[in-house]
């Protein structure tokens, strides 16, 4: 009886405020919704640092590329004495940053002074298992290398081969490390 005289006192409601009323409880009822899932499945800060990391590293990428792009085409060195292009110490840093590739000649020539990775990167095919171009804060300098390993051929080892990058290449797209020296 009590239900009836409510739903009796709902229907004799004017329309407007019957919709507004809808509307405010259809409103309630969704941000409930997104509160109750946000609980489950938000990641809220998380997702925000995230975001934020990736944009920095956006922008230092592209401010890298920007610097790439005004290099001369041609090896780029760190030293004195030749009629190569010669980096900066600020700009030497900001190449081996922006630096991720090492072509097979620097691989090479990195292997001749170590007789066994040179021996298991020609057993396995000349496959490389990891390159790596990284700047060292200590000692200011710019190190690269590369993982050779023997699984695929059944050898049970790996070498890495490391070094200090003396030079690059640039091809006004990208940079490549040209020399490693690694004695």
């Amino acid at each position: 009886m009590l239900k009836e005289n409510y739903f009796v006192k709902i229907k004799k409601l004017p329309e407007f405020i019957k919709q507004t009323g809808g509307l405010i409880i259809l409103i309630l009822v969704i941000f409930f919704s997104f509160f109750v899932l946000n609980i489950m499945f938000g990641e809220g800060d998380e997702l925000v640092k995230k975001m934020k990391l990736e944009e920095e590293r956006l922008a230092q990428e592209k401010k890298l590329s920007a610097l790439i792009s005004k290099l001369p085409s041609g090896i780029l060195v760190t030293f004195d004495g030749t009629d190569h292009y010669k980096l900066t110490d600020e700009v030497y840093e900001q190449v081996c940053k922006a630096t991720k590739l090492i072509p097979q000649r620097a691989i090479m020539g990195a292997n001749f002074l170590n007789f066994r990775a040179h021996e298991i990167y020609t057993i396995n095919g000349n496959k490389i298992s990891d390159t790596f171009v990284k700047w060292n804060e200590e000692k200011n300098k710019c190190f690269a290398g590369f993982t050779v390993s023997g699984k695929n051929v059944g050898v049970n080892e790996s070498i890495t081969v490391s070094g200090e990058a003396l030079s690059f290449l640039s091809t006004g797209i990208d940079t490549r490390v040209y020399f490693i020296k690694n004695f």
